[in-house]
């Protein structure tokens, strides 16, 4: 099970782990989509390694922390593409692919005028034999983040964590088969806006997930306010009813929008960041943990992909003093 090395970084930066999707992503920037037979040229290419955990766990990595990546990669040219990528990012990956795995690709198209982006991937939903991890991966470790890619991986791993003390982050993209099993040892969730489970409708969501487990549910809904809903004792009034809030967003210009491209793995990576260098553990602390996160997250936007930030060093410094002041 290779893994790659794992830079030196600052004296006592807190340990994460990231576990899910690892993908190589070629996104071209189009003034439109195209329509049925329709051929366009593209202003620009980048091919560039991706996924919601591995852009979560080098957001992690860019915020101050020691970050590691269970994944599947594999080998092969476009898996050294993504291992080099992380290695030049500081980020140790952990692979528990088999002998034969094809890496997921994804396919993105963002809209010049708006930002938006299309995605046509492969994800990994096929996985042939089940695979472990290594002992030790948790050494260290005090934040968790799962993407719900990667059963088989994510549920023992995220229930060796929570029997540890460390604190599980789910990034609720959508619902997918077996993800009640994972829901089950996380700590806090936090949900898409498109994210439904199923034969619930939208406004019992974060009961219905806080149902499978988790003590806090959250959803996020674009630069709209993000909804939390905390079952943690203390932060339960009134009996059995939990305590809400509703989480404003920093609003943007549209004209300062440049690609919302995995807006949503740099808001879960940033706040595995900020809750290993916080802690997080009140009410207060959660809140402005997330909020630190929609920070990092709207930042974001503002550049192109989902790590374009990362090269602007005052955006970065900025960003990290919020997510660690």
């Amino acid at each position: 099970m290779p893994t790659t090395p794992s830079a030196a970084l600052p004296e006592h930066a807190p340990v994460v782990l990231a576990c899910g999707l690892a993908t190589l992503d070629v996104t071209q920037v189009v003034d439109a989509l195209p329509g049925p037979d329709e051929k366009i040229v593209a202003r620009s290419l980048d091919v560039h390694a991706g996924g919601p955990a591995l852009n979560a766990a080098i957001t992690a990595a860019r915020l101050g922390c020691t970050a590691r990546l269970a994944s599947r990669v594999g080998t092969g040219a476009p898996a050294a593409a993504v291992a080099s990528e992380l290695a030049a990012e500081h980020v140790e990956l952990v692979d528990a692919a088999g002998e034969g795995w094809s890496l997921a690709l994804s396919t993105v198209l963002v809209t010049a005028s708006t930002g938006q982006r299309a995605v046509v991937s492969t994800n990994a939903t096929t996985l042939g034999a089940p695979a472990t991890l290594p002992d030790g991966v948790l050494d260290g470790v005090t934040a968790v983040l799962v993407d719900g890619h990667h059963l088989d991986l994510a549920v023992p791993l995220a229930a060796a964590a929570r029997e540890a003390g460390i604190v599980v982050l789910l990034d609720g993209g959508s619902w997918k088969p077996g993800l009640d099993a994972l829901l089950a040892h996380v700590d806090v969730a936090v949900l898409s806006a498109d994210f439904h489970v199923p034969g619930v409708d939208g406004a019992g969501t974060l009961d219905a997930v806080h149902g499978h487990g988790p003590a806090v549910v959250a959803q996020s809904h674009g630069s709209g306010p993000v909804d939390v809903a905390s079952w943690r004792p203390g932060d339960v009034t009134d009996g059995a009813a939990p305590r809400r809030a509703r989480l404003d967003v920093a609003q943007l210009d549209p004209s300062d929008v440049v690609d919302t491209l995995g807006a949503g793995d740099v808001l879960h990576g940033a706040l595995l960041a900020a809750v290993a260098h916080r802690g997080a553990r009140t009410w207060e602390g959660l809140l402005d943990a997330l909020g630190a996160a929609t920070d990092v997250a709207t930042a974001s936007v503002t550049f192109p992909g989902a790590r374009g930030w990362t090269g602007d060093a005052a955006t970065v410094a900025r960003l990290r003093h919020r997510v660690a002041p």
